[in-house]
């Protein structure tokens, strides 16, 4: 960030205007106590690698739970050794306690519990102030310690002890079989829990309702009685009470749910049974919860999931062996929407919008005014997938009447083209939309010209076909790349949506391949999207511009490789990047989009000093908060397993080299003011436990609510083991440095935290994801 102007700055965040008025105030919307320039009111918590904000403010070197170390600026902020924390470390004028977690049993039926892997969190008050309310959690996916069977476990931690029998009380099957796949789909969907912070502590605690409840990956099931075929038996996956199929399916709404559903071999037409493998999503201002269905595509190894391909129609090419799906009779093209349930209303049946698309969506970032269209803001989570707009046909009376979620029923859905000169349109998915796929070339042009090759051959997945580029077969994809684009992209070029789908609701149900048919930029993996409050401009996190099996990030936009094997070369890690519409409502066709933040170290060219931004936020000031989703199997620079192998990090290697992330010690938080002397910089307030992800930030009042994802994810439970290695990472002024890191080569979070916090004082004990509350200790009522 110290590579920009003051000017860029403010007018990244502030829009052109922030760069005329005072220079100290973002575009005159602050008040005047806004627009003075404050000292930070907290110490940045030390990270392993540098960072500018450290040769400029003291940090807080946390040496063990709830202990540290204060250190003084300095222009050396090399640090020589680093002891990693098993905790969610914040500075120490805060303190944090988890709300709730994993298995908790606070729902009027005493066998159902919280679910795993908690994500995206909302808050809907109840009444007029923030002290009690609604609290949902989204539920994303399972891992091992939750059973040594779970999707893509480590071979040498199978066998070890999981934690699912010290957290549920009772042990899983020690094979696969309806029991345990419908345990694995429990655990998914989402968890309503009333909370409330009137107590004397004034932490948000679970209190009983009978609205709390789950909403989760077989809700419904009961409903499969009344289909024809080989699954009518199935309406439950165990003996408890917990696992018997019930009626709370899930409806659509839009094309799909009329020109596909009605056509599903499931035979239930607009009845869905569950929802998973929810990620991040949003709150509306009228109270109701948008959940993302993301990595629903099942496989051999990755199980839980269904059905991605379809067939032109829409419906699924058929079930897949050996997932969850095909066990339950699930039918893939009713998976991946976007999901709206209403937590304080228990008789609203969750909708699947088929107007927002199926595809692996991540997040939805909602603008709703006054007398204008209903505008939605969302991200494809896949290596080359989209960024989203959706504008509704109605119009919004009121932004808090429930009657708005009507208007998600009709509308239109566009996908964005980026083009390399900072301009861009959007582009609609209907059925007379132009076919203009963007040619493997052109994407890959940026690696070819540095390296002589490029990553999966600028891969570009296309809707397969029969008699176009050679296929024979009808339903999911086919590889258009710069081996085969000659004779491929001629029969893809030139004719209409509809030559390739039969109904508008087949497009919806097939969005991310009918966006590359219709010219939409292949992206790097956007995973948030927020409206700035103030100037309405759209805030992405592009994640890891690395291609991958699924497509190839326009490398005219996004840095895709490391490009040459200079040690301080731009590092691909993602970015932080903005859409500013053309249209002051935000329904236009045209746009223009900036970059703010390259993701590296902070000693690369361009990095900004955090890798791989997953979820943003935005406080009551306006100001950006941010989270990280270095992959796992990365952290500290050792791979997942009992093993704990080290990982090569070599700062001289170019094209991917996503390794890197290492350097970077767990997944952290950090905050970038919008105003005063520190706008612009990159300040970490927290980092989370070992193999975690910390996600789903959401502020009330004084609180910031956010879920701990995954501690300990694919290694043994911690039992004391330490890895230690010397990892190699860029000073701030590009050279290499080494420093020796230490590491539990497992998590025990938040079992090893004081009771008085939520745990259990045990520095063995079982992981568990949860979710938290961090606040400032003597809280003035404000966050920050």
């Amino acid at each position: 960030m110290s590579k920009l102007s003051r000017r860029q700055v403010l007018m990244f965040f502030a829009g052109s205007a922030g760069a005329v008025v005072a220079d100290q105030v973002l575009g005159g919307v602050f008040s005047a106590v806004d627009a003075i320039t404050l000292p930070l009111t907290f110490t940045p918590v030390r990270l392993p690698h540098p960072l500018p904000v450290y040769t400029e403010s003291k940090s807080f070197l946390p040496t063990g739970i709830g202990i540290g170390l204060q250190l003084n600026a300095s222009a050396n902020v090399q640090l020589p050794t680093y002891n990693v924390i098993d905790d969610v470390v914040v500075p120490p004028e805060y303190e944090r306690y988890v709300i709730v977690g994993w298995g908790d049993r606070v729902f009027p039926n005493p066998e159902d519990y919280f679910g795993y892997n908690c994500d995206y969190t909302g808050f809907v008050p109840i009444g007029r102030t923030n002290d009690e309310g609604y609290l949902w959690v989204n539920h994303e996916y399972v891992g091992f310690p939750l059973s040594g069977l779970a999707p893509e476990t480590p071979t040498d931690v199978q066998a070890l002890p999981n934690a699912y029998t010290p957290v549920i009380g009772y042990s899983l099957p020690t094979a696969r079989g309806i029991e345990l796949d419908g345990e694995f789909l429990y655990n998914l969907g989402g968890s309503i829990v009333r909370i409330s912070k009137r107590n004397s502590q004034q932490r948000y605690r679970p209190v009983k309702d009978s609205k709390n409840r789950r909403i989760h990956g077989l809700s419904g099931l009961g409903i499969n009685s009344q289909r024809t075929d080989a699954y009518q038996s199935i309406t439950s996956w165990g003996s408890r009470s917990y696992q018997q199929g019930d009626q709370n399916y899930l409806e659509g709404t839009g094309p799909a749910a009329t020109d596909v559903f009605s056509k599903s071999a499931d035979g239930l037409g607009n009845r869905i049974i569950g929802t998973g493998f929810n990620c991040s999503g949003g709150t509306t201002p009228w109270g109701t919860i948008l959940t993302a269905e993301e990595n629903f595509q099942g496989a051999s190894l990755f199980f839980v999931g269904v059905t991605e391909g379809l067939k032109p129609d829409g419906t699924q090419t058929d079930y897949t062996d050996s997932t969850v799906g095909k066990t339950f009779g699930l039918v893939g093209e009713k998976y991946g929407w976007m999901v709206e349930i209403d937590p304080a209303n228990p008789s609203f049946r969750a909708k699947k919008h088929s107007w927002l698309g199926r595809f692996r969506h991540e997040n939805i970032a909602i603008r709703a005014e006054n007398g204008k269209k209903l505008v939605a803001y969302m991200g494809d989570d896949r290596r080359g997938g989209h960024t989203w707009k959706f504008v509704s046909t109605g119009t919004i009376a009121s932004p808090t009447s429930k009657n708005n979620s009507q208007l998600f029923e009709n509308g239109v859905l566009y996908v964005a083209r980026l083009n390399p000169d900072g301009t861009g349109q959007w582009i609609p998915l209907l059925l007379n939309t132009p076919t203009n796929p963007i040619a493997p070339t052109e994407l890959s042009s940026v690696e070819f010209a540095a390296l002589g090759s490029a990553q999966r051959n600028g891969l570009l997945p296309l809707p397969r076909r029969n008699g176009i580029a050679g296929q024979t077969t009808d339903g999911g994809a086919f590889g258009c790349t710069r081996a085969n684009e000659a004779t491929a992209l001629p029969g893809y070029r030139g004719k209409l949506l509809s030559n390739f789908y039969t109904s508008q609701g087949a497009i919806l149900c097939d969005a991310f391949l009918a966006a590359n048919l219709a010219g939409g930029t292949p992206t790097a993996r956007p995973e948030d999207l927020e409206v700035h409050p103030r100037t309405k401009e759209v805030f992405i996190a592009y994640t890891d511009g690395a291609p991958g099996g699924d497509g190839y990030p326009d490398s005219r936009i996004f840095q895709v490789a490391k490009l040459s094997e200079a040690v301080n070369d731009t590092q691909q890690s993602g970015g932080i990047y903005k859409i500013i519409e053309d249209s002051a409502d935000g329904t236009g066709l045209t746009f223009k989009w900036q970059k703010f933040a390259q993701g590296g170290e902070a000693g690369s060219k361009t990095g900004a000093g955090f890798a791989n931004v997953d979820n943003l936020a935005f406080d009551s000031q306006a100001n950006v908060w941010g989270v990280t989703d270095m992959s796992t199997s990365t952290h500290n620079g050792f791979n997942i397993g009992a093993a704990g192998t080290p990982n090569t990090i070599n700062h001289a290697a170019k094209g991917n080299v996503s390794n890197f992330t290492g350097v970077f010690g767990n997944n952290w938080l950090f905050f970038i003011p919008t105003s005063g002397s520190d706008a612009g910089k990159v300040i970490p307030f927290a980092y989370g436990p070992v193999r975690c992800e910390i996600t789903g930030p959401t502020f009330v009042g004084d609180t910031l609510i956010v879920a701990v994802q995954h501690p300990g994810e694919d290694c043994p439970i911690n039992d004391g083991t330490v890895l230690s290695r010397s990892v190699e990472m860029l000073d701030l002024n590009g050279t290499t440095f080494n420093q020796t890191r230490t590491v539990q080569r497992g998590s025990s979070w938040p079992s090893n935290i004081p009771v008085a916090d939520g745990g259990k004082g045990q520095s063995t004990g079982a992981p568990r994801p949860s979710v938290i509350g961090i606040r400032r200790k003597n809280s003035n009522g404000r966050f920050i």
